[in-house]
Order: C-alpha cells, then structure tokens, then sequence
C-alpha cells in the first residue's frame, strides 16, 4: 500500500493538475487506487460500489486540484479523507427511504416512524464501524515500517514475540516494543473519528 508522498511531490502533483496533466492524473491512480479502494470496499462491503466511488475520488481530484491545500498535509491524506467521506454518503444514500405518512398523519405512519429510527440508528452505527475499519486500516499504512512489519508477522502470520524478533532480526524486547507501539496505535481506531483528528490536515472535500 502506498505510503505519503514527500510534500515536494504533492506540491509537484497538484501543479500538474492544475494544467490539466492527464499523464499526473495517471501517475496519482497508479500510486493510490489501491489505497482508495480497499478502503471503499472496507466500508461498503460491495465490489461494484468501491469501483464507483474510486472513479468517483480521482474524477473529483481531476476537477478540482486547487481543492488539496499542501500546506495542511499530504495528498494521500487528503485522497483517504476524499474517499472516506464519498464512502459515507453512498452507505447514507442506500438507507431506505422513511415510510410514507397518510395525508392525516394515520396511525399507520406513527407506527413505522419507530421502525424508521431503528434503521436510522444502525446505518449510525455500520457508518461508524466502517469509519473505524477505515482508520485502522490508514493507521497500518501510516505507521513507520518496523511497527507494521512486526503487526503483520503478529496478527496476519501468527507469529508470538520471540518468532517476530527472529524473523524481524531483533531482540525481543525490541519486538516487544514494536508490538506495543504498534497496538497503541490501532487502539486510536476505535476512540477518535477518521474525519474530526487524523488523518490531519485536508483541504476542502468533496
């Protein structure tokens, strides 16, 4: 997965941009699709709506470079928020639609306002699992090399500390710590919104 660009080539990129490079644009899809649409399909669970918003994510940074602000940050930051928040909308998009009211506010209206809350509050709460996933999954992509080689031999290999240390070329304290560090991290997934604190610094949004 791709990592942050250096800020002198974010600045580059969005020069490029700006006077309409199609060859930038390809340049930014090679480096971040990947990123954009795994953490689509994190989100939605569905191929063909991760395709979509992909198009949609580098559609919208084709059209409006001048939105990414350097100075705040990255342009894969700025890409993950882009994605982020399409994601978002299209969970919010497919909620069904309230249940019609009678012209005199029947009974029957009343009864599945309830049912309407109900829905409302777990599409609530998949947007905020998925929001969850998604920084997750940006935090492990984030975070410096050794912290997510140590994470991956942990949890994906199954690896204890000892093996980490071995396969890693470490001590195991210093696996040890990896792992800590690492896990510290994760913990901020569950505690602070992807939109509110971090990734920080986007420019203006889709």
């Amino acid at each position: 997965m791709a990592k942050d660009a250096p800020p002198r080539w974010d600045r580059r990129m969005q020069q490029r941009l700006a006077r309409g490079e199609a060859a930038a644009l390809g340049e930014l899809y090679d480096r971040f699709a990947s990123l954009v649409h795994s953490q689509a399909h994190r989100m939605l669970d569905d191929e063909s709506a991760a395709d979509l918003v992909t198009r949609e994510v580098f559609g919208y940074v084709w059209e409006n470079p001048d939105a990414y602000d350097p100075k705040q940050g990255s342009m894969r930051s700025w890409v993950v928020q882009l994605t982020h928040r399409q994601s978002v909308r299209r969970l919010r998009a497919a909620e069904p639609s309230p249940s019609a009211r009678g012209e005199d506010g029947s009974e029957e209206g009343e009864q599945d306002g309830g049912e309407d809350t109900a829905a409302r509050q777990e599409l609530e709460e998949r947007v905020q699992r998925a929001t969850a996933a998604a920084r997750a999954d940006y935090i492990v992509a984030s975070m410096p090399a050794p912290l997510r080689a140590a994470l991956e031999l942990a949890y994906i290999q199954r690896r204890d500390y000892r093996q980490t240390a071995t396969d890693l070329g470490v001590t195991e304290d210093e696996a040890r710590r990896r792992l800590r560090l690492g896990l510290q991290l994760l913990s901020t997934a569950n505690t602070r919104p992807l939109e509110g604190s971090a990734p920080p610094g986007y420019g203006r949004t889709l």
